[in-house]
């Protein structure tokens, strides 16, 4: 009866356990010399798209997909250093997603990797919307963002051997954000980094100027504020406290209290880097940077590479502690 019950348990292990443990090590990041055929060419790797103009999921190549991407995310007039940054971190960015390399896909649809709606992830455009947006230039800058996205292939931005969370944003102003002041969750690679090279951007300053009725429409009429500057017994406006990179963390409007990023939702503020000007019923919020503020900063990539640093030096700046690897292996 003992070697019955070995014999089975032996089976058991051989047939299901094993077999389980092959399987899940395949959620893991993909080492590079798997992805390389028996040629020793890269061999052609397929991310499942979500189109959500289309409402429907397509295959792409992967390298096709970063141009889509790198088109749609960063002027296609940049320097060539900076759109190789932003193929990177645009590569990693769908690595860490995809099913394919460990990652979760997108819940809100099922076998998909990523999805061209930026309220879930990075912004994507055809050759078609590509055509309509750049015309007459249009041959010119594909040609370009190919051989940016070309010249970097299969390289992805890595810490302790894993993607990172590549984010990214359009102006840092100052300084770049953490992800923790922004978002809560501490990651060592996105950390805030001072920034010098944005300040050409065109959305480096802005303004926008709320009366008071537009304010309470806005902010909720709880908030007192018509009270509050009506009443002249106090500011009716002040800044409580900032975060680590000089943004507003909490400021008071009347009487109620807000978040930085709350403000910056219900007033459509290009930052959280702002200050706030009483001027008769009018509030003008100034507001430094265009974004959240964390990891790549997309002007200040070109700023970089205007001044001669390339892509591998950008990337390590804006993302502390980090290493580039090619899942090709190449």
């Amino acid at each position: 009866m003992r070697s019955l019950i070995g014999a089975i348990l032996a089976i058991l292990v051989l047939v299901i356990i094993i077999p389980a443990l092959v399987v899940r090590s395949t959620t893991l990041f993909t080492p590079s010399h798997s992805l390389k055929s028996q040629f020793g060419k890269p061999e052609t790797v397929l991310i499942n798209v979500y189109i959500a103009e289309q409402g429907r999921n397509t295959e792409l190549e992967l390298e096709d997909y970063i141009k889509g991407v790198v088109a749609a995310e960063m002027p296609a007039d940049f320097e060539p250093e900076a759109l190789k940054a932003q193929a990177v971190a645009a590569r990693t960015y769908a690595v860490k997603n995809m099913v394919r390399f460990g990652g979760a896909g997108l819940a809100s649809h099922v076998g998909s990797d990523v999805s061209t709606d930026t309220r879930e992830g990075q912004a994507w455009q055809s050759s078609e919307q590509l055509k309509q947006k750049w015309g007459a230039n249009y041959s010119q800058y594909a040609s370009k963002i190919s051989r940016a996205v070309d010249e970097t292939r299969g390289i992805i931005v890595t810490y302790q051997g894993e993607p990172i969370h590549a984010v990214f944003h359009s102006t840092s102003g100052e300084r770049t954000a953490s992800a923790k002041e922004v978002w809560g969750f501490d990651y060592p690679y996105l950390v805030s980094v001072s920034c010098q090279w944005d300040r050409q951007s065109p959305r480096y300053r802005d303004e926008k100027k709320y009366s008071i009725a537009e304010l309470e429409q806005r902010l909720g009429s709880d908030a007192g504020v018509v009270a509050a500057v009506q009443g002249g017994g106090g500011a009716p406006v002040q800044v409580l406290s900032l975060t680590e990179s000089g943004r507003v963390d909490q400021v008071r409007l009347g009487t109620k209290t807000f978040n930085g990023q709350e403000l910056r939702d219900k007033l459509a503020l290009r930052s959280t880097n702002f200050t706030i000007e009483v001027q008769g019923d009018s509030f003008i919020f100034h507001t430094i940077g265009y974004g959240h503020g964390v990891g790549l900063s997309q002007y200040g990539s070109n700023g970089m590479a205007k001044e001669g640093m390339d892509f591998k030096k950008i990337l390590t700046y804006y993302y502390t502690g980090v290493a580039l690897k090619n899942i090709y292996g190449s």
